[in-house]
């Protein structure tokens, strides 16, 4: 759905979107010739506040369980950084919003700089801010993808992308696709808004590209060790002394079978037992209110453009609400999209 109108007075009921990713227009960097744009305020104080009035709308329309992936770069004024990234945090901090994660984006490539007396930029800023203690968030799917199963962590190497239009800004549809899988569910229920939540249990396939895991589980199956020992070892953590039982909650408090079938795995692998030790989850089925009245989980880019956000929502079977001053940027993003392919 792509819909023309102001990012501060959006035509959607309140509680309709479950996700927002966006990349505004930067401050003083493009002037798209477009009466009411954001990005041609006279100071940085003025841009700030007019991204915080769009926080304030996105806020009315985001369900209870939902939550912001705000790509921001900075600029230079009167040759110092004006800091906007950093402004927007403490303004959007200022008004209830919890900034979650500050994730950097970091180019393999970028344009030629002239400037002789200070580095390049090669990265920017993609704030991830939630307006409640509670929100939907996949990690452990985000994991499988790009972590084989532990935290990837908050940086986050993605080419730009180029185009020919002029409206399109180097917001690459990896970074929109990454926003999507850790923070839109899969469906939501009509009848009582439950987001469906991945359920995961521990797995004892280890990441085969790691030689180290490839030998932990040859010596596994050669030593005959069973998924109850290897449960063991995860229970029971790399140690049961020492800082062991401050960090890891299962040693110690294992009862004596567990011990032994940890302790039996353990000699049978030597030092590999540690590949078992904090092991991969696999996803093994989804939460369900027990309502049979799903929808798809719904994304919301409220300076779409030419539909970037958009196409990553297709791919990953999400419903798409795309909405820009420009009704000309509609056409373009309407090219762009997919038919729905899968579902994360």
């Amino acid at each position: 759905m792509y819909l023309t109108a102001d990012a501060r007075r959006l035509p959607l009921a309140d509680g309709s979107v479950d996700l927002v990713v966006t990349s505004p227009p930067y401050w003083r960097k493009r002037d798209y010739g477009v009466a009411g744009q954001l990005g041609q305020e006279e100071t940085p104080a003025a841009y700030t506040a007019a991204i915080l009035d769009c926080l304030t709308e996105w806020r009315r329309a985001l369900t209870p369980t939902g939550s912001v992936f705000l790509n921001v770069g900075d600029g230079y004024h009167r040759r110092s950084l004006a800091g906007i990234p950093g402004r927007i945090e403490a303004a959007a901090a200022d008004a209830g919003w919890l900034l979650r994660n500050r994730i950097i984006w970091t180019k393999t490539r970028g344009n030629p700089d002239p400037a002789r007396d200070r580095l390049t930029p090669r990265h920017e800023y993609v704030l991830h801010l939630t307006p409640r203690r509670r929100y939907f968030y996949d990690l452990p799917g985000y994991s499988e993808r790009y972590g084989n199963g532990a935290n990837p962590g908050d940086v986050w190497e993605i080419a730009p992308e180029r185009g020919l239009s002029p409206h399109l800004a180097p917001f690459p549809v990896e970074l929109a696709r990454r926003a999507i899988l850790l923070g839109c569910p899969r469906s939501v229920c009509t009848s009582c808004g439950h987001a469906a939540e991945r359920i995961t249990a521990p797995s004892a396939e280890l990441d085969s590209s790691r030689p180290q895991a490839r030998r932990a589980m040859q010596l596994a199956t050669e030593r005959g060790l069973t998924e109850a020992h290897l449960a063991a070892i995860r229970a029971t953590g790399i140690s049961d002394a020492g800082k062991a039982l401050r960090v890891q909650t299962g040693t110690g408090r294992n009862s004596a079978e567990v011990q032994r079938l940890a302790a039996e795995a353990k000699v049978a692998l030597g030092g590999y037992f540690r590949e078992f030790t904090f092991g991969p989850k696999h996803t093994i089925g989804w939460t369900d209110c027990g309502h049979d009245t799903p929808r798809a989980g719904r994304v919301l880019d409220p300076f779409s453009g030419t539909g970037t956000t958009g196409v990553a929502a297709g791919e990953l079977g999400r419903d798409y609400i795309g909405v820009d001053l420009d009704p000309g940027s509609h056409s373009i993003a309407a090219t762009r999209q997919t038919q729905p392919t899968l579902a994360a």
